[in-house]
Parts: structure tokens; sequence; C-alpha cells
């Protein structure tokens, strides 16, 4: 595993390929563009860096390695990281193009491609990756907003069966708890929940 930053610093690629040759030039070369760049050998020794909890901005993958393929490895850093990758092979075969896309891959480049190739195909799997992570982002704050939701209404419910009260006050004795405590209605509703949780489990 070799780590090289440049003067300018840009995005943080990892590059894996078994091929030293390939691996020294395209290194060379994307640093040149100024990337950070940092690569990897086979697929194990790609795992056994990011274990270490470093996080490239996008893997560059080959397909085809000893050990494990570049395949195998996409997977895991599509299921477990959520790290955008691309591929780079010198199989252009259409079966091999779709398990790429299938397994994930924002960008497959086909070998030999030299770095006036590749950094269009780099920037716009990039843009991808952006994309996708704002979709994540916001579907997290939206499911977030409905669990909050939820908690409030299951937690109105309780207040009104503990105190006898109509759903407007019971929300009411909610709201003026969650003001009285200077916190937020949801963190409020949540252990109003929980606690009515632990107490049904008894």
């Amino acid at each position: 595993m070799t780590h090289r930053t440049p003067a300018a610093s840009g995005k943080h690629l990892l590059i894996v390929d078994d091929d030293r040759l390939v691996l020294a030039t395209l290194a060379a070369g994307l640093a040149n563009m100024g990337y950070q760049l940092s690569t990897a050998e086979s697929a194990e020794d790609a795992q056994a860096w990011l274990a270490g909890g470093q996080r490239p901005d996008l893997a560059i993958l080959d397909v085809r390695m000893q050990g494990h393929d570049g395949l195998y490895l996409a997977r895991r850093l599509h299921e477990l990281d959520h790290i955008p990758f691309m591929m780079l092979s010198a199989y252009s075969d259409a079966q091999t193009v779709e398990k790429a896309t299938l397994s994930g891959a924002l960008g497959y480049v086909v070998k030999p491609a030299d770095i006036g190739q590749l950094v269009p195909a780099i920037e716009a799997a990039l843009a991808r990756a952006n994309e996708l992570q704002d979709l994540r982002l916001t579907r997290a704050q939206l499911q977030r907003a409905l669990d909050d939701e939820r908690n409030i209404s299951m937690a109105t419910g309780i207040f009104m069966r503990e105190h006898r009260l109509k759903r407007s006050d019971a929300f009411a004795l909610l709201r003026s708890t969650a003001r009285k405590d200077r916190r937020k209605l949801a963190d409020v509703a949540d252990e109003v929940v929980l606690a009515s949780e632990a107490l049904a489990g008894r």
C-alpha cells in the first residue's frame, strides 16, 4: 500500500490493481492532475487499508485480480461502507460490464486508458457519488421525521391513557413538558415511549 499527496490536494482516490506498472502509471498521472492517491495491489490489501479507518472519495477497481477480484471488493465497498467506486478493466464484454453495473459501479473504463480519458470518468463518478450521498441524507432525514411523528403520536396516546386526557390536552401536556425542560418535543416523546415500553416489558 502506498500513499501520495500532491501539493495541489484534490479528491482522495484509491486505486486497486494487481498490475504494478498500471498502478504506478495511473497513480503518477492522477497525482499530477491534483488528486490524492492511495494504491493497493489486491482486494485483500485494500480491505486491510480500509479497516484502518481510511475512506477515499472514490475507489477505482480492476475487475480481474488474483485472490478476491474487483467485483468482490466492489460488493464490500457498496454494501458495508457505501464507498463509491468505478471499474477499470481490460475486459469489455457485456457480461462483465453488467456485473459491474449491478454491483453499483458509477463508471466503467476499458484499459488501456490514458489520464485524459480517465479524468472525465472520475469526475462524473464523483459527481454521481455526491448526488447519491445527498439522496441518502434526505432519506435519513425523512425517516427521522417520520419516526419523530410516530413517537409524538404514541407519547400523546400514553399521556391520554395515563392522565385521562383528551388528545389535544395530552399533546399540550407533552409540549409543555418539553418547553419546561428546554428540550425538543421529539426527544421527550422518545423518553415517554421508551419508559412505557420498559414498564410493559416487566
